[in-house]
């Protein structure tokens, strides 16, 4: 059981800008053990939100720590048929649509760029299918290092910084030739027909977590340990705090929540683009169905990690729960999933693709290499499992808008694929 926080402690939400410019693995610890003593407990969502993204000292921020030298791996870091895949998956959609005129690919927290490389190659390859399409892509990140590392990756370094007459702060053309442009927010983005991308982006997003007690749900805060001046640890909130009111659903079983208000938001945004301009959102996280509780854990140099210990040097993450995501869509968008990541691929003919692959290499290590990567994504025990991919979609992209009035009329639609298993001629 948690400690209770002092009846008279404030909860504190201070403003990002408030960060300590010095350097220095200890600054982000001393800028927020200042700030507790100075106004009392914050809730998870600040802590996380200073952590990893706080101006001076955020871990997105200053590191960003992904591939093999960070702090964690990512499936396209694994292999390129991920990304090959997914792309694949979206001019799949595009085609079961009616191929329209103009193709936005927009993702959002793109990392290093990897999986936006890997669909830019498939969009290449399949160059004379998209001939008469105007493809564009458009990367929502916040963070000036990664944002500098997809550049260079992408288009060999060859970008524009704030372009005068664009919402984007940064464009550049791909070593494809395709334009590419940089935001800050999905709210930048310009509308128009739109394939969305979330690659482990929703994991990252500050949560709130409640613990259900004698006295009803109190919200989990972050403080000071009186005994240890330098620790931080989990306190529970004396009273009832606005996000205990607001986020809580009447009906929930559990013990212990965790939700994510700006996934919600998101989410929300995402569905009322698709609504409005068509597309489709493509989904792919750690994550459960609304069953998991406690999942916030923190991760250094691929290993486990203390999430209250040296914040600011490590990933800090927590489960999506998909049963929310699917609650926020507010049914503007049909919703699929969420389904494995070794049944999505398998559907997507990673199997395959693999064969090809293993053909066409000429050594073995290369081989072994593919093999060791097929079995990271596939296995169960690996990402197999634990990784899910989710859906949005126009309702018009399952049902037949006038198929309740003349079912025999219409053609059937499509199966979405990864969803459903495609058979390959």
């Amino acid at each position: 059981p948690l400690p209770t926080a002092p009846a008279a402690a404030r909860l504190f939400s201070g403003t990002r800008g408030e960060a300590e410019a010095a350097g220095g693995d200890g600054a982000m610890l001393r800028h927020l053990a200042r700030k507790l003593r100075a106004s009392g407990p914050v809730t998870v969502a600040e802590y996380m939100r200073e952590a990893l993204t706080n101006p001076g000292q955020g871990y997105y921020t200053r590191r960003g720590g992904v591939g093999e030298s960070g702090d964690f791996i990512t499936s396209p870091e694994i292999s390129q048929v991920f990304g090959e895949l997914i792309g694949i998956w979206y001019i799949s959609e595009w085609m079961a649509m009616g191929k329209p005129n103009t193709f936005q690919l927009v993702e959002l927290g793109p990392g290093r760029g990897t999986l936006t490389e890997d669909i830019l190659r498939v969009f290449k390859q399949l160059a004379s299918v998209l001939s008469k399409c105007d493809v564009s892509v458009h990367l929502v990140e916040v963070s000036p290092k990664l944002s500098e590392i997809q550049a260079v990756m992408l288009t060999g370094g060859k970008v524009q910084p704030n372009p005068e007459d664009e919402s984007a702060y940064m464009k550049g053309i791909s070593k494809t030739g395709i334009p590419i442009f940089w935001y800050r927010d999905i709210q930048d983005v310009p509308p128009g027909y739109s394939f969305y991308l979330a690659h482990e982006f929703f994991d990252a997003l500050p949560i709130h977590k409640f613990q259900r007690t004698e006295k009803g749900w109190r919200e989990v805060l972050v403080d000071i340990d009186p005994e240890v001046p330098d620790r931080l640890r989990f306190v529970l909130s004396p009273s009832r705090t606005p996000a205990t009111q607001n986020f809580i659903q009447p009906e929930e079983t559990r013990e212990h929540v965790e939700v994510c208000p700006e996934a919600g938001v998101i989410v929300q945004r995402l569905a009322s683009r698709i609504e409005r301009d068509g597309g489709a959102a493509l989904v792919a996280d750690y994550g459960h169905d609304g069953t998991k509780t406690d999942t916030f854990r923190g991760f250094r140099n691929h290993k486990l990690h203390d999430v209250l210990s040296a914040p600011g040097t490590a990933d800090l993450t927590a489960d999506v729960d998909f049963s929310y995501l699917r609650k926020m869509a507010q049914g503007k968008t049909a919703t699929l999933g969420p389904i494995k990541q070794r049944e999505f691929l398998k559907n997507m003919g990673i199997d395959l693709r693999l064969q090809v692959l293993l053909q066409n290499s000429g050594d073995t290590a290369t081989r072994e290499q593919l093999l060791h990567s097929y079995d990271m994504l596939m296995n169960p025990e690996k990402m197999g499992d634990c990784f899910n991919f989710f859906a949005l979609l126009p309702h018009h992209r399952l049902v037949h808008p006038d198929k309740k009035d003349k079912p025999e009329s219409k053609s059937p639609l499509p199966p979405v694929a990864g969803f459903n298993e495609l058979l390959l001629k």
